[in-house]
């Protein structure tokens, strides 16, 4: 079991008690929140989710899967028209023809990071800063001021 998930447990456990200790007038929901370190609103709102879908509606939702996500068919059909047909396009060429001619609809990010994921394509290296740091060419006389000596 993850951190993440842990922590959703033991945060549930500990709302369903203080919340049966609100709703037998042991607690204010002022209280109610100040103990789970949340503001009042958020209490009420975990309260209704928690009456209209019991536990689960208290889930974190953050920890579940996007609802937006690309569907997996969808990203096999992408790789598998760049093995096939588009093999050493770039990446922005190939997204473009993936919209003009196959009805994609997905991101240029999303087809990037899978065809990255899947090794079809590579990260370009990184390139050099553009203004490099040299050191200076020396010059005649150019130690005088920092030794203050007087030779030549």
């Amino acid at each position: 079991m993850d951190r993440a998930r842990l922590h959703e447990g033991i945060r549930r456990i500990r709302f369903t008690d203080i919340l049966g200790r609100s709703e037998r007038s042991e607690l204010s929901q002022m209280e109610a929140a100040e103990l789970l370190g949340v503001s009042e609103r958020t209490f009420r709102r975990w309260r209704d989710r928690h009456r209209e879908a019991g536990v689960t509606g208290l889930d974190d939702r953050r920890l579940a899967p996007s609802l937006r996500r690309a569907s997996v068919t969808e990203i096999e059909r992408m790789l598998g028209l760049y093995r096939e047909q588009y093999r050493g396009f770039t990446v922005k060429h190939f997204h473009e023809h993936l919209g003009k001619r196959h009805n994609y609809t997905l991101g240029y990010t999303v087809t990037t990071l899978h065809l990255h994921r899947s090794g079809l394509v590579h990260a370009a290296a990184k390139r050099s800063a553009h203004r490099k740091k040299r050191p200076r060419r020396p010059m005649v006389g150019m130690m005088l001021h920092q030794d203050a000596s007087t030779h030549a």
